[in-house]
């Protein structure tokens, strides 16, 4: 298995990649704006809104990046506990889920007044979703706890983007075929993560077109349709950064719909003339700086003017 990175070193290599490309590195913008209550309110048109935040197409999205669901040390480990109260402030805060798909075609399904919230998973790793011997899901794993409280708020479904890595679909043994039918059912989309999780500046071009492209081919396999998003792993680009705008690979054509970072902010909406696809930066879940709990509260604060359904 990969050797995990700090947010530390995700922070100086995304940090590389925007002074590379001439944006703006240091401190993640975001856009400053009075804080509105995320309590239900109607409009003239009787219509109830999820919040009282003005329409706001052009506001920032949160993008949330989440790895292993267990205690642990260091950036990628969220406990059981943490990831439901992680669920329940995001509801609270006007948040709904939308799939990363729905994101970059800017057809994001959201009821008047809600902000959405791009949940991802990285790495299928099994503390994701495991089923029990009767087939039923672990509430223990994010999903089961997700699923639970979905039953308490049905307004909050199980909707998310899994970057998966094809040979190790969350377990650390043979995979189980009825997880990825289960994920598909709840309304859940895979998207690609190569196939070894390497560092792909590392790779000859060769290789990197083979990582990406035998991804997706396990990603058909899986029932996923064409084209779909990549998330880089570690957040490294690759030294030649013209594959991820796509590349001809065993007489098919690789193309993404978007290319999505490791850290460390919210995303530029989808209308902003400045959103990027081919690097989209997300949001760790980790209580350090510029990690998940630092954006909340930035947003608690009316520090982030969010995207908000007219």
């Amino acid at each position: 298995m990969y050797k995990e990175k700090s947010l530390l070193d995700r922070l100086i290599v995304l940090g590389i990649a925007l002074c590379l490309t001439g944006c703006s590195g240091g401190k993640p913008d975001h856009h400053l704006a009075a804080s509105g209550s995320s309590k239900p309110t109607k409009h003239k048109e009787n219509v109830i809104r999820v919040t009282k935040r003005a329409a706001n197409l052009d506001g920032r999205v949160f993008v949330a990046e989440y790895h292993h669901i267990r205690a642990g040390k260091g950036d990628m480990y969220r406990t059981p506990k943490q990831f439901k109260d992680d669920l329940q402030s995001f509801y609270d805060l006007g948040f709904r889920p939308v799939l990363a798909s729905e994101f970059l075609e800017n057809k994001m399904p959201l009821p008047a007044g809600a902000s959405p919230i791009v949940i991802t998973f990285d790495d299928s790793m099994p503390t994701q979703l495991q089923l029990r011997d009767d087939g039923s899901v672990d509430p223990t794993c994010a999903v089961g706890i997700w699923q639970s409280f979905a039953k308490e708020h049905p307004d909050f479904p199980v909707r998310a983007t899994f970057f998966i890595l094809a040979d190790h679909l969350w377990t650390t043994n043979e995979s189980d075929p009825r997880k990825p039918k289960l994920l598909r059912d709840l309304g859940c989309e895979f998207a690609n993560h190569t196939i070894s999780h390497p560092q792909l500046r590392r790779l000859s071009d060769a290789r990197v077109k083979s990582e990406l492209g035998t991804a997706n081919e396990k990603l058909v396999e899986l029932g996923q349709p064409m084209p779909v998003s990549m998330a880089l792993p570690y957040g490294i680009f690759p030294k030649n950064r013209a594959l991820l705008k796509g590349f001809d690979w065993k007489g098919k054509h690789v193309a993404f719909t978007g290319v999505f970072l490791s850290g460390a902010q919210p995303s530029r909406s989808p209308n902003d003339p400045k959103f990027n696809r081919l690097r989209i930066p997300r949001i760790l879940a980790t209580p350090v700086k510029f990690g998940l709990d630092y954006w909340l509260k930035e947003l608690k604060e009316g520090r982030v003017r969010p995207y908000v359904q007219p």
